[in-house]
């Protein structure tokens, strides 16, 4: 029982910033961002490169995220200044990041971290003869203090002008126009930022899997939007900021997942556990995916009063 509440809190974090990423887009910009899965691999293979090869876990996980915020102003030039739509640009810059994370890899499918020391390393710890609780809750505290890291980060960026023009952007981009501002600057920081937080997931995925496939990529968009669906559905009626509701919903996500696993169900079916998991919400929400992901309910604030926070 300890073991899988250890496992579900150390993915929950793992993936609930994989879920803030998601949240920029789907439910701040109202944007299909289907880059996803290939940003996460992304951030997954540069931490899996440079450990390899000698560099600081924690520096080869800014530079996962500096890699993802590239990938997504790709995406975000793409469709701003080609008029490519938002979705078709995503699926473009995903299909050319499988081969851009083989070029990374050195052109081999899966690079093993065992042995190598990541971020999660604890035989330091064990060195030092301390109780096997604190080694074994090591990891859960690293993943907790890189997630929370990223929700303040998050939490701050969306109080600030930048983070209202976001929301404006995707509720009225014409009113961003009226104000004199750039709604396509505004979009590609956007994509940006959310497949920065896409890809700092994928480099702490590297350091807790120990590994990278080229195949990592495959459904994380549905398992993004399933964490955001779960967490913003239950606890709407909560004072939660929507960070803490996403991460949250991650938890709850990869607990459904484990005990489906933990009662004898097929890892191989995990795919179908996801869709699954995906269809039964959006079911719950009695709400068509477009509207969920562009409604403002719980952010309690209209659109004049966005107008009233850019221009004080």
């Amino acid at each position: 029982m300890t073991n899988l509440l250890l496992t579900v809190l150390q993915e929950g974090f793992l993936y609930g910033v994989l879920a803030m990423g998601a949240m920029m887009t789907y439910n701040i910009m109202g944007i299909a961002d289907l880059s996803v899965d290939g940003s996460y691999p992304l951030g997954v293979v540069v931490s899996a490169v440079l450990i390899v090869n000698g560099v600081n876990p924690w520096i080869a996980l800014v530079v996962s995220f500096l890699a993802g915020a590239i990938a997504g102003s790709l995406t975000g030039l793409l469709h701003v200044k080609l008029k490519i739509t938002s979705l078709l640009s995503g699926i473009l810059v995903m299909t050319g990041l499988y081969s851009v994370n083989l070029m990374i890899a050195g052109g081999v499918s899966n690079i093993p971290l065992f042995g190598e020391k990541t971020l999660l390393d604890t035989t330091w710890l064990s060195a030092m003869n301390l109780p096997a609780w604190v080694v074994n809750f090591y990891p859960v505290l690293v993943l907790f203090v890189i997630a929370m890291i990223a929700k303040v980060g998050v939490d701050w960026i969306l109080s600030t002008r930048a983070g209202y023009l976001l929301k404006v952007t995707g509720d009225n981009e014409g009113l961003v126009l009226t104000l004199g501002e750039n709604s396509d600057v505004v979009k590609v920081l956007g994509l940006a930022l959310s497949n920065g937080l896409v890809a700092l997931s994928g480099g702490m995925g590297a350091s807790l899997g120990r590994y990278f496939d080229i195949s990592l990529g495959a459904g994380m968009v549905v398992m993004a939007l399933s964490s955001v669906l779960l967490g913003t559905l239950l606890l709407s009626k909560t004072r939660l900021k929507m960070t803490t509701q996403v991460i949250i919903g991650a938890m709850i996500y990869r607990l459904i997942v484990a005990i489906a696993i933990k009662w004898g169900l097929n890892p191989i079916h995990l795919k179908l556990i996801t869709v699954g998991i995906f269809i039964t919400t959006i079911i719950f929400t009695n709400n068509p995916l477009s509207k969920f992901v562009r409604k403002k309910e719980n952010d309690n604030v209209t659109v004049q009063q966005y107008s009233q926070n850019i221009q004080s």
